[in-house]
């Protein structure tokens, strides 16, 4: 490999160059490595926008062609202004945090403070972002009993002067995190605001910066409770707040890929403009906020299908609590209602909820749904199942009547009227 330095690790990152590898140049800026960059592997910015990974050789040749300016390093830390609120940014892991691995193609989450900040430095204009990594995973790996320690470090952060909690997340289960937040949390004294991003920052069409801009001004608003902030359409201009126990991910990939269901978002931010509409909220408040109640994971959910075998119900008499995801109106094939009966003839309660998941579940309208209700399941109503999932672990950790706690609102779960 030959360069016009001495040696390739004295050119310093943010250098414009170009790198030649047999018969073809790649221009672009040279990037810092990180945690999860290979010791063999060059990162390069291209004018388009992309990062790419090139494997370094020893036919490699370098030219630079700009020396660095005012670039930011992974070391550098945010100023704190006076004046601006103290804002809590708890990550932990997803693609809002990841960092591409070039050697390997794979995303991996953050692992520090400074990792977090590395690509958004302009928070520190917008606030005093006190930033720490409770945990570095991808969301499909968060157990239950994290929820509650993520719960335990919003309480922490608010007592220690936190004007609002940013909770940096994966997609791909921030709703369940979002509702079991809700439940958790009480009397709390500002907003907690989840948020989270479809694609890694390195990327051109990242929606992590905006998505991330726009928490920080959730946070910062007159209001408590618990939100997920994403982006609102395909355009990189605004982003919607959503109420924590009534958000669904409803693409896999879109940027704009999180609704609200049977109710609309409860407000819309435009980060570049710092301009902040929402509907009536409830307002922040001097209050305590404390833990309520705790999380069971030992709760089982169906996907009710036609076909299927009535072992798989009768198959979680042991779990705690069982959540059905029926077809329609909340029904399930009418052969399985006696052994939905003989689970709770056990003491297990059952909640029914839909997989159509706008409109609500009504057990009174066909035969079918009657039956049911006599076997004493109880109505998710308008719940969406992940919700009433995490509710029903929710309720089992109190001492009180699961099935009066299940058909009262706690966070806004139920829609207060019909949503057509």
């Amino acid at each position: 490999m030959t360069s016009d330095s001495d040696s390739n690790d004295e050119l310093p990152y943010g250098s414009l160059i170009d790198l030649k590898i047999e018969d073809r140049v790649y221009r672009g800026v040279l990037m810092p490595s990180h945690r999860f960059s290979q010791e063999d592997i060059l990162t390069l910015k291209l004018d388009n926008g992309y990062n790419i990974g090139l494997k370094k050789s020893d036919d490699m040749e370098i030219t630079v062609l700009e020396e660095p300016k005012d670039i930011h390093r992974e070391e550098d830390k945010p100023k704190k202004e006076e004046g601006l609120p103290k804002i809590s940014i708890l990550a932990t892991g997803g693609t809002i945090a990841s960092y591409v691995d070039y050697h390997t193609g794979a995303v991996h989450p953050a692992q520090s403070a400074e990792e977090m900040i590395y690509a958004n430095p302009e928070l520190a204009d917008r606030c005093v972002p006190e930033v720490d990594v409770l945990l570095s995973k991808l969301s499909e790996d968060i157990k239950p009993q994290e929820w509650e320690m993520i719960a335990e470090r919003v309480v922490e952060e608010f007592r220690s002067g936190s004007e609002g909690v940013i909770i940096a997340h994966g997609t791909d289960t921030m709703g369940y995190t979002s509702a079991a937040l809700s439940f958790l949390l009480e009397d709390l004294p500002g907003p907690v605001v989840l948020v989270g991003s479809q694609r890694s920052s390195d990327r051109p069409s990242s929606d992590a910066h905006l998505n991330l801009l726009a928490a920080v001004e959730m946070a910062k608003s007159d209001v408590s409770g618990v939100y997920v902030v994403m982006h609102q359409d395909l355009n990189d201009r605004r982003c919607s707040v959503h109420l924590g126990t009534k958000v669904r991910k409803m693409h896999t990939s879109k940027r704009d890929a999180f609704r609200s269901i049977n109710c609309e978002p409860v407000g819309w931010i435009d980060p570049l403009k710092e301009k902040v509409e929402l509907k009536e909220l409830p307002d922040r408040k001097d209050t305590e906020p404390k833990i309520r109640g705790g999380i069971v994971k030992d709760v089982a959910m169906i996907y009710v299908h036609p076909g299927m075998d009535e072992k798989v119900i009768l198959q979680t008499s042991g779990s705690k609590g069982v959540v059905l995801i029926g077809t329609g109106l909340g029904h399930i094939p009418t052969d399985l209602i006696s052994s939905v009966e003989k689970i709770t003839d056990d003491g297990t309660p059952v909640v029914i909820t839909s997989q159509c998941l706008y409109g609500t579940v009504n057990c009174n309208v066909y035969s079918s749904g009657r039956k049911l209700k006599e076997a004493g399941v109880i109505s998710g109503r308008d719940m969406l199942p992940e919700t009433a999932l995490v509710k029903l672990m929710w309720t089992l950790s109190r001492e009180e009547d699961t099935r009066a706690i299940m058909e009262k609102n706690i966070a806004g779960e139920f829609s207060e009227r019909r949503w057509v």
